[in-house]
């Protein structure tokens, strides 16, 4: 239900039905037999155009055959009355639904093919001795609608394409940002050796000259000086140790990072304990596989949900991405698959596909640590 409820509430869709609702007014003008078949063909129409929005990318050969059969239901209901009315704007309403699914080349030549029938309804049926008027008049409607469509689709295209921009840049300025502090800590542990570890070390020397001259060897001060530069010379090497142990960037905020603009898949990670990246390139390589995969998945399998596992077996990371969609028969490797083949590839890794348990893509991928 809630499905149906975004669609029917969707801006374009929910004008798309008022317009067909306004249709259903028009149906007064037929005669009274033919009122039964006119209002099925109407509601026909307006189930598969609501069906057409419901449907998966997944079910694409469903979404073609829905748009051949509605301007086939838009023109039965124009042959049953050809007189000059409001279901020649069904074609309209289809022309926009037409540049929406369809290259713009196939959708024109549907369109014209769509005019043509109309055309030859006025002429032979309705008995118009002038049927080109109303054809051109409403191709002037469909090509307004087929021009708002096409631009609405390039804004959601250049959205989406903005998305992913925006979730690459975050996660590479979080592994960025993950490299600069470790390279901070590295200079701070040095400077902290080099400077402050020498000079106690210097400190500690002298005390226990002093604590060996005759002189000052019964002094309690210079005995608990001694002592105490040696438990801070202690504590700093402790603290250079720790600033020197080397983490590995960080790379579950770098992934969070890549799917959180994105409105689906949702990204479920998990991460090994003993998982530790150091070297930039690995990091990038995960990176960008797990950013095929989510646009894959959700590009292409409509999927909700994304699995990420990385962990650790010996020398070598293995990475386990599987979503929830459905992948489509016949599906072929595309640039971005090649493209993380020749990641991996150059870093001596390997890459499989395959079919999950519940039919999404299942990529696993394994290189060295």
């Amino acid at each position: 239900m809630d499905a149906v409820r975004r669609t029917i509430l969707d801006p374009l869709h929910l004008a798309a039905l008022l317009t067909i609702g306004a249709v259903s007014l028009s149906l007064r003008a037929y005669a009274p037999e033919q009122r039964p078949a006119a209002a099925a063909l109407l509601a026909a129409f307006a189930a598969g155009f609501l069906l057409l929005g419901l449907l998966p990318p997944r079910a694409q050969r469903w979404g073609h055959a829905l748009l051949v059969a509605l301007p086939a239901l838009a023109l039965a209901l124009i042959a049953l009355d050809p007189r000059p009315g409001a279901a020649p704007v069904l074609l309209v309403v289809w022309t926009a639904a037409a540049f929406a699914d369809w290259p713009p080349r196939t959708a024109a030549l549907a369109v014209a093919a769509a005019d043509v029938g109309y055309y030859l309804i006025l002429r032979f049926v309705g008995g118009f001795d002038a049927p080109l008027m109303p054809v051109l008049i409403f191709a002037g409607f469909q090509a307004f609608a087929a021009l708002c469509m096409h631009y609405a689709r390039s804004a959601e295209r250049a959205r989406d394409q903005l998305a992913r921009v925006n979730a690459d840049l975050l996660a590479t300025r979080a592994l960025l940002a993950d490299s600069a502090r470790d390279a901070e800590r590295l200079r701070v542990a040095r400077e902290l050796h080099d400077v402050a570890g020498h000079t106690l070390t210097a400190l500690r020397l002298n005390l226990r000259a002093l604590a060996a001259d005759p002189a000052f060897a019964a002094r309690e001060e210079i005995a608990i000086a001694e002592r105490l530069s040696g438990e801070l010379l202690g504590d700093l090497r402790g603290i250079v140790q720790a600033l020197r142990d080397d983490r590995g960037l960080d790379l579950e905020t770098a992934l969070r990072a890549l799917a959180a603009p994105l409105p689906r898949p949702a990204l479920r990670l998990e991460i090994g304990d003993d998982v530790r990246v150091t070297d930039p390139a690995v990091a990038e390589a995960l990176l960008r596989l797990v950013q095929e995969a989510l646009t894959n998945a959700a590009r292409h399998a409509d999927a909700r949900t994304l699995d990420v596992r990385l962990h650790r077996e010996g020398a070598r990371l293995h990475l386990a991405i599987q979503d929830d969609g459905r992948l489509r028969e016949g599906w072929r490797e595309g640039n971005g698959i090649a493209g993380m083949r020749e990641r991996l590839a150059a870093l001596h890794g390997e890459l499989r596909l395959g079919r999950g348990e519940g039919g999404g893509m299942r990529i696993v991928a394994s290189l060295p640590a």
